[in-house]
C-alpha cells in the first residue's frame, strides 16, 4: 500500500483529532506550519506581548494626540470687527454684501465642527460651534426681514426669489452631516451646502440688484420693522442668560454658561457687523431722522460685547468680589445695545 495514508492512531487531542483522516504528507506540511507558528517558549511569548504592549501604546498616543491636536488646529473663533465684505457697486446692498461675506468665510474660511462626526477631531470643539450658530440665527434673521419687508416694493409684490431662496437655506440647522439615522436613512445634504447655496443667492440678488433687476426699499417703516424682530432676538438672549444666572450662578461646573455666552457673543458679533453694514444702506434715512450717532453707538456696544473672550467662562455669585461672572458682563453690552436700539426706533418713528 502506499504511504500516502498513515493507518496508525493519531493523538485525538483538540488540536489534531481531526487531521488523522488527511494523507500523511498533508499531516507533515500542517505539523510544519504549526512548529512555524506555536508560541510556547517564555522568550517568544514576551516577544509578542512586547509588541501588543508597543501597538497598543502607539495606537493610544495617537488617538490622545489626535483629538487635541486636530481641534486645536481646527479652532477659530473670527470675531474680527473689522472685517468687511469685497468692495461692491453703490447700487448693491451692503448688509447682504456682509452676509454672503460671513457665511463665505465660516465656511471656506474656517472648518465647520457643528455638524462633524465622533471621529473628526473637531466633533470634540464646543465654544466655536455655538458661535458659529449663534451668527446663522443672526443672518437668519436679518435675511427673512430683507425677503418680507426690504426685498419687494412696498412689501406686497412677490418675494424676490433670491432672497427667498437664501432665507430657505439659512433655516437648515447647522448639525446636518451626510449620514445621521435620527433624521432620515438616506444620505443627506450637509448645512456647509446649504449655507454655500445661502451665499450664492445673495450674492444673485446682489448682481441683479446692481442691474436694476431687484427691489431694494430703504425706507424708514422697512427698517423698523427689522429692528423690532433684532430687539426681539437680543431680548431672548437677554432672558436666557437671567435664567442660568438665576439658576446656576455660583455652580462649581456650569458646563451650559460657555454655550450661552459664545452663542451670544456669534449673535452679537453678526449682528454688529450686519447693522454696521445696514447704516451703510440706510445712511440717507438714518441722517434725515438725525439717528447716525445713536445708530454707530448701537453698533459699537454689540462688537464690545461680541470681543469678550475670557479663557473659561465663570457663571459666578453676582453680588461675589472673589467670582467673576461673564454671562452678566455680556448681559450688560446686551441689554445697553437693545436699549440704543430702541431709542433708533423712537427716533424713526418721529
Amino acid at each position: 500500500m502506499s504511504d500516502d495514508f498513515d493507518l496508525e492512531p493519531q493523538p485525538r487531542d483538540a488540536r489534531t483529532g481531526w487531521r488523522r483522516f488527511l494523507p500523511s504528507r498533508l499531516q507533515r506540511v500542517w505539523s510544519r506550519r504549526d512548529a512555524a507558528t506555536d508560541i510556547d517558549t517564555p522568550a517568544e511569548r514576551s516577544r509578542l506581548g512586547a509588541a501588543l504592549r508597543w501597538g497598543g501604546g502607539a495606537l493610544l498616543a495617537i488617538v490622545i494626540l489626535y483629538y487635541p491636536i486636530g481641534a486645536f488646529l481646527a479652532h477659530k473663533i473670527n470675531d474680527d470687527v473689522t472685517f468687511v465684505p469685497p468692495s461692491i457697486p453703490a447700487e448693491a446692498s451692503q448688509t447682504v454684501a456682509m452676509a454672503a461675506a460671513l457665511i463665505d468665510r465660516e465656511i471656506n474660511g474656517t472648518t465647520w465642527p457643528a455638524n462633524a462626526p465622533w471621529f473628526f477631531p473637531a466633533a470634540i470643539l464646543d465654544n466655536m460651534p455655538n458661535f458659529q450658530s449663534g451668527e446663522i440665527q443672526a443672518l437668519q434673521r436679518v435675511v427673512t426681514e430683507f425677503r418680507d419687508q426690504i426685498g419687494r416694493a412696498r412689501g406686497t409684490s412677490s418675494a424676490d426669489r433670491a432672497l427667498q431662496d437664501a432665507a430657505a437655506y439659512l433655516n437648515n440647522q447647522p448639525d446636518i452631516w451626510y449620514i445621521d439615522l435620527s433624521r432620515s436613512w438616506a444620505p443627506m445634504k450637509p448645512s456647509e451646502s446649504y449655507y454655500t447655496d445661502a451665499m450664492k443667492a445673495l450674492n444673485d440678488f446682489n448682481g441683479r440688484l446692481t442691474r436694476g433687476d431687484a427691489v431694494f426699499e430703504r425706507r424708514a417703516d422697512n427698517l423698523l420693522s427689522t429692528l423690532d424682530r433684532i430687539g426681539k432676538d437680543l431680548g431672548a438672549a437677554s432672558d436666557d442668560i437671567d435664567k442660568e444666572i438665576d439658576q446656576q450662578s455660583g455652580a462649581w461646573f456650569d458646563l451650559n454658561a460657555d454655550d450661552i455666552f459664545y452663542r451670544n457673543k456669534g449673535e452679537l458679533y453678526a449682528y454688529g457687523l450686519l447693522l454696521r453694514a445696514m447704516g451703510q444702506d440706510f445712511k440717507s434715512v438714518l441722517a434725515e431722522k438725525g439717528a447716525i450717532n445713536v445708530w454707530q453707538r448701537m453698533v459699537d456696544s454689540m462688537l464690545e460685547g461680541a470681543l469678550l473672550q475670557p479663557w473659561i467662562v465663570i457663571n459666578g455669585e453676582t453680588a461675589s468680589l472673589a467670582q467673576p461672572n461673564h454671562l452678566a458682563e455680556q448681559g450688560f453690552y446686551l441689554l445697553r445695545a437693545r436699549a440704543q436700539l430702541e431709542e433708533i426706533t423712537d427716533i424713526l418713528q418721529k
